[in-house]
C-alpha cells in the first residue's frame, strides 16, 4: 500500500489495529471480548475515515487504504452471537451511510496456508493461536459478501503466496489490474 500510494501520489490510510486493547484479549477469550473488540474497531475506523477522507490534500488525486469499513461488518458476522450481531449491524448501518464509498474495492485473496505463514512471519504473539478454521470462515464471509454486493466496483485478485512487496513483477501486475476500467460487479484475475 505504501509503495502504491507513493508511486501514484495518493493519500494513504492504514488500519490502526495495534492500539486496540481488546485484540489480545479477544484471541484469549473470543466469546467475552468479541463485541467490545468489534465495536472498538468500528469506532476507530469511522473516526479515522471521518478525520482523513473529507480533507482534500492538494497533491493527492485519490486515497489508498488497506481496509474498508465493510471489513467490520464481515468480521462481526463471524465473531458475534446473533443478538449481538443484530445490534452491531444497526449501529454499523447508521455509521456506514456517512462514509464515502470507494471507487474500487480491491480484495487480494491468499490461500489460508499463506495467511498462516504471514502470521508466523509477523510474529505478533496474540495472533499465534489463530486457527485455520477461523481464517477459512473469515474468507468465506468475505466472498459471501462480495458476491452479493451490487453497489461497489470490486476487483478480486488471486495472489497465492506471492510476495508482492518484494516482487516487482507481481506488484506491476497488481497495479496494472487496478488501473484497468472495471464494470460494477466482481472480476477475478489470477496473478500467480
Amino acid at each position: 500500500m505504501k509503495k502504491m500510494a507513493e508511486d501514484f501520489s495518493g493519500r494513504l490510510i492504514l488500519e490502526q489495529f495495534s492500539d486496540n486493547p481488546f485484540l489480545p484479549k479477544f484471541y484469549k477469550d473470543p466469546k467475552k471480548y468479541a463485541f467490545p473488540l468489534e465495536m472498538s474497531f468500528l469506532a476507530e475506523r469511522f473516526q479515522q475515515l471521518s478525520d482523513q477522507l473529507p480533507h482534500e490534500e492538494l497533491f493527492s488525486s485519490f486515497t489508498i487504504s488497506d481496509y474498508f469499513v465493510l471489513k467490520s461488518l464481515i468480521f462481526a458476522k463471524v465473531n458475534l452471537e446473533e443478538d449481538e450481531y443484530e445490534l452491531y449491524k444497526r449501529v454499523f448501518h447508521l455509521i456506514y451511510r456517512q462514509i464515502p464509498k470507494p471507487d474500487l474495492l480491491v480484495y487480494l485473496h491468499r490461500p489460508t496456508e499463506a495467511l498462516l505463514n504471514n502470521i508466523q512471519i509477523r510474529g505478533r504473539e496474540y495472533e499465534m493461536e489463530i486457527e485455520e478454521n477461523y481464517l477459512n470462515e473469515i474468507q468465506e464471509s468475505y466472498f459471501n459478501y462480495l458476491r452479493q454486493e451490487k453497489e461497489l466496483r470490486i476487483l478480486i485478485l488471486e495472489v497465492g503466496d506471492a510476495n508482492f512487496l518484494e516482487s516487482k513483477e507481481i506488484y506491476k501486475a497488481i497495479t496494472k489490474e487496478i488501473e484497468r476500467e472495471y464494470p460494477v460487479g466482481i472480476t477475478v484475475s489470477r496473478l500467480t
